[in-house]
């Protein structure tokens, strides 16, 4: 029987993985080099265009999920495919933006560390029969992440308000959140163990 660490989504239905919470996921995947091209450029079109995009594939995250709860159309690759596709789209967002200067490097490697730590953990437990689900923190996280991404595609000044240093204090809290997240899940992964051994 699966251990449980956290909050586990309720039983899968048999629905077909060609349903609409899966094909949000995979229009959220094909949208990845579309963002990445414009933000080969600086210009303020491109990075409009980019943060646009961004922000209409960002938003398909929580209506996928929404409609899978809705819909009770919860399927095994729709589980591997929602995360996946947010990890890809923010983190090929995240490197982009050093090149163009408005993100340190340092910054995205202590995220994208912590995402790869924290996919590692999840295999381990994976392995263990554990499930380590996506934390109220962890999707405070990727709100967060979004919307500061959105500023810094964003970048120049418009109607009076400078993108740029909005979506860095956005960011400056989304690492927080992503480092402080990230800590929460291997706190509770060594918990359940220090239980086992009680």
């Amino acid at each position: 029987m699966q251990k449980t660490i956290g909050v586990v989504a309720n039983k899968q239905s048999q629905a077909t993985i060609w349903n609409i919470p899966n094909l949000l996921s995979i229009f959220r995947i094909m949208t990845i080099p579309v963002v990445v091209a414009f933000l080969f450029s600086p210009s303020p079109a491109a990075s409009f265009l980019a943060a646009l995009l961004f922000g209409i594939a960002s938003t398909t995250d929580a209506l996928d999920g929404y409609i899978a709860r809705y819909q009770n159309s919860e399927t095994a690759i729709g589980k591997l495919l929602d995360p996946l596709a947010d990890k890809l789209l923010i983190n090929s967002a995240l490197i982009m933006l050093i090149p163009l200067g408005r993100i340190p490097a340092w910054m995205v490697v202590l995220i994208v560390g912590r995402e790869v730590a924290v996919t590692g953990l999840r295999g381990i437990a994976s392995i263990e029969g554990r499930v380590i689900s996506a934390s109220t923190w962890g999707k405070a996280k990727t709100i967060f992440q979004s919307f500061a991404l959105g500023g810094l595609m964003l970048h120049y000044e418009y109607f009076g308000i400078n993108f740029h240093l909005v979506g860095m204090i956005l960011m400056w809290i989304a690492l927080a959140i992503t480092l402080g997240s990230g800590f929460d899940y291997f706190f509770k992964f060594y918990q359940a163990h220090t239980k086992e051994e009680e």
